[in-house]
């Protein structure tokens, strides 16, 4: 299994500052498994009215956060490689914990099924050890054809 840094991570996955929300895998088996983790800090932009004097992480930048972790594991390497992962729907969301600036929010993603271009991975989210959300995410892969070259890892565009 490998280990995945950001710079890495910014190969791999289209997204960028402020949407990528994924620091770094720790654990990477293709269409397998992948386990990474989002450091939460007071300087994400969503703290600004999410909720002021007292900032909460929204359940949907988890949920996208598990989505992410996955399309990094369904991407690279491989046939779906250079394209595009989208969130095609989500089942079964649980959150039990609030994540709060501070926290570390480990996440682990399984692929459950995979047919063509489309899939499912079971991912589950903890902050220190405890149980933060979890979901069933549906994923589609496409060719993205306004995407040119090598993706761009500047940070601020």
């Amino acid at each position: 299994m490998a280990e995945l840094d950001i710079r890495q991570i910014f190969e791999i996955l289209p997204h960028r500052y402020p949407m990528l929300l994924v620091d770094r895998i720790l654990e990477f088996e293709h269409m397998v498994r992948a386990r990474g983790y989002k450091n939460i800090t007071y300087n994400e932009q969503i703290f600004a009215g999410h909720f002021p004097g007292n900032p909460v992480l929204p359940g949907v930048y988890m949920i996208e956060a598990l989505a992410q972790l996955g399309g990094a594991m369904i991407l690279e390497p491989g046939e779906f490689s250079r394209k595009t992962p989208y969130l095609a729907g989500i089942d079964k969301a649980k959150f039990r914990r609030p994540v709060v600036p501070g926290d570390r929010l480990d996440m682990v993603v399984t692929m459950l099924r995979h047919k063509r271009n489309i899939g499912w991975v079971s991912g589950e989210a903890t902050v220190d050890g405890q149980f933060a959300c979890s979901a069933e995410i549906m994923f589609s892969i496409v060719s993205n054809p306004r995407m040119f070259g090598p993706r761009s890892t500047v940070l601020h565009e």
